[in-house]
């Protein structure tokens, strides 16, 4: 009998709820397909360089290789979650994880802007369908208590490690060639998808249709809106197509919200939202998000070209990152069984903030071991502290139906603040580093009328744009430290929920208020 035959409202492949006998395995597969999906969000940052030289990209379209996947990612994991719960939650993940080593493998291959831009977009399809599912798989597979903690906590992991392995991976495969950092992700997805057949059980498919019009508006309002943003940054807020993006975006994005609240087969079902816990948790994981991808960002670009590390030197400064979250977040794991979640994510929300005021001060002579070793260690550990609490506030008392769709909007957030916030923390730097430029122009004129020679003055050119660049940078990181520190206030104000309702008594899910 095929494995798509349903039996009951099981199928009959499905393991028993809670009676997956390769606990293990199953979270090992899970933390690799959730691990490649995390990381390619910054596997290719590093480099970025290598291919605009490579394929011809202007320094306008080349921000699209990191948009395309990211937006696309954000902009479909609520249908991606959704497809799970109708469709089967094994088989739409392993559809995603094969899908994204197809698309990495095209990638590698491409030789023009748009064969690749096309192939970041398939990615972020691809990863769509893979990570929401992932979380769900978990909270299906493991019985809640003291099991389904210890696995989110890997999970929390892998999800907030990943970034940071990615600019590893990626200083190092860019030393062989920029095209590895999308072939390393075919032979990994292809044997995720080859195992998840033996050791991850399918789960019980729910009655349902696909809310394809509030999917295509959400993702086109969320595309528009941080396009316009971005835009801001190049021709300003008065500009009238900058803004004509930013009004259709948000409209797009009213008409979303529109067509949820009224759908019977809603992407985001409002009732998701309702629960106080919940909603606090998705709107600091947005804030966290914006934090992160802003980090990332701007402190990669600042090793390389004012501190002048090379890729693969740049990837290894970070790896101070990975271990600090993974540690921390093995910590508030343990904790998380004694201490109530607002405690701990508050007091990481404070440790992003010491690290994000930390960058804030870095200067053109900084220095690793002084200047940015203290504050990765700060960040890294705030970040492992947030994850893990509010992952299983996130998800926790949400229906079994809606598990799919729960865990798409806790990864939809974290992308969602991740492209609006560096879009705005962009636009910020970009407009300081104009304004520090101006400001520093007639020194170089001065030098220019004093007859300096042309060595001399492009010299000097290229010490005032260090210069520059430094000080939009910092102002963009001590906008991030204020968010940090919004994040911690509202999880210690709004985040109400007691340790031992997340306990559960390892039969069913539990229902917190």
């Amino acid at each position: 009998m095929s494995e798509d035959v349903v039996k009951g409202d099981r199928p009959v492949d499905s393991v028993p709820e809670h009676g997956h006998r390769n606990l293990g395995i199953a979270l090992a597969l899970i933390s690799m397909a959730q691990l490649m999906v995390v990381l390619d969000g910054t596997v290719v940052n590093i480099a970025l360089p290598h291919i605009k030289d490579a394929l011809g990209f202007t320094d306008a379209t080349l921000t699209w290789v990191v948009n395309a996947y990211a937006l696309a990612f954000g902009g479909l994991l609520l249908l991606g979650g959704r497809m799970g719960d109708i469709l089967g939650r094994r088989k739409v993940f392993i559809f995603g994880v094969v899908l994204f080593g197809v698309a990495s493998f095209i990638g590698g291959i491409a030789q023009s802007e748009s064969v690749l831009l096309a192939s970041r977009i398939l990615q972020g399809v691809a990863a769509a369908a893979a990570s929401p599912n992932a979380l769900a798989l978990i909270t299906t597979t493991f019985p809640a208590g003291k099991e389904r903690n210890r696995a989110m906590g890997v999970y929390a992991a892998m999800s907030g490690a990943g970034a940071a392995v990615g600019l590893i991976l990626g200083g190092a495969l860019t030393e062989l060639s920029w095209r590895w950092t999308f072939f390393i992700n075919t032979p990994i997805g292809l044997i995720v998808a080859v195992l998840a057949f033996r050791y991850l059980g399918e789960s019980a498919r729910q009655k349902g249709k696909f809310d394809l019009p509030g999917a295509i508006t959400g993702t086109v309002g969320l595309t528009a809106l941080v396009y316009g943003l971005t835009r801001a940054g190049s021709e300003g807020w008065g500009d009238a197509l900058t803004l004509a993006f930013i009004i259709g975006g948000v409209a797009l994005i009213g008409v979303f919200l529109l067509i949820e609240a009224r759908s019977r087969h809603a992407l985001m079902p409002f009732r998701i939202l309702a629960n106080r816990t919940r909603g606090v948790s998705f709107f600091v994981m947005l804030i966290v998000g914006a934090a992160m991808f802003s980090m990332f960002y701007f402190l990669g670009i600042f090793v390389q070209m004012i501190m002048g590390y090379s890729a693969i030197v740049t990837g290894l400064a970070f790896l101070p990152f990975s271990v600090g979250i993974v540690v921390a977040a093995q910590v508030a794991s343990t904790l998380i069984a004694r201490m109530d979640p607002r405690w701990i994510s508050g007091a990481g929300g404070l440790f992003v903030a010491a690290g994000m005021f930390g960058f804030s001060r870095l200067a053109v002579d900084s220095t690793y071991v002084t200047d940015l070793l203290p504050f990765i260690l700060l960040l890294s550990f705030g970040m492992g502290l947030i994850f893990v609490p509010l992952t299983l506030t996130a998800v926790s008392g949400v229906a079994d139906e809606d598990s799919g769709v729960g865990s798409a909007v806790l990864n939809t957030v974290q992308q969602i603040g991740g492209a609006i916030g560096l879009a705005l923390l962009g636009t910020v730097s970009t407009n300081a580093i104009k304004d520090k430029f101006t400001s520093l122009a007639p020194e170089l004129q001065k030098a220019a009328e004093a007859g300096q020679s042309p060595e001399q003055l492009e010299q000097l050119k290229n010490q005032f744009t260090a210069v520059a660049t430094t000080h939009g940078f910092t102002r963009a990181f001590l906008w991030s430290t204020f968010l940090a520190l919004g994040s911690a206030i509202i999880t210690l104000i709004g985040l109400s929920v007691k340790h031992k309702d997340l306990a559960g008594d390892g039969k069913a899910p539990v229902h917190i208020g």
